[in-house]
């Protein structure tokens, strides 16, 4: 069983940055592919980027690339997402998730998920 906490959340004007840690307990962290998710209201819950347990492979979602970067320490048993040039479209709670194996992009791919943090961008 893992245990997946997220912190970092907050209010940031756009344009602005932010960055979101997951720490994990339980389990071998080392096994997980590690995604992020998010989810605003009224919306499904969408792919933000995932990262392969040893850090080599990473993915990420359309609406993110070239803004967002998923990084991990398997030390610390975190995985980060940094956001920079923030957009109100990002609004949203965001997840962590964790899943045995390769690198996915859908919800239903993932085993076991946080509680999530709410971001907020203000235009």
């Amino acid at each position: 069983q893992v245990q997946l906490v997220e912190s970092g959340g907050g209010l940031v004007q756009a344009g602005g940055s932010l960055r979101l840690s997951c720490a994990a307990s339980g389990g071998t962290f080392s096994s997980y592919a590690m995604g992020w998710f998010r989810q605003a209201p009224g919306k499904e819950r969408e792919f933000v980027g995932a990262i392969y347990w040893s850090g080599s492979i990473t993915r990420y979602g359309d609406s993110v690339k070239g803004r967002f970067t998923i990084s991990r320490d398997n030390a610390k048993k975190s995985v980060y997402l940094q956001m920079n040039s923030l957009k109100p479209e990002d609004t949203a709670v965001y997840y962590c998730a964790a899943r045995r194996g390769s690198v996915r992009t859908s919800v239903g791919e993932y085993t076991y998920w946080g509680q999530g943090t709410q971001v907020t961008v203000s235009s």
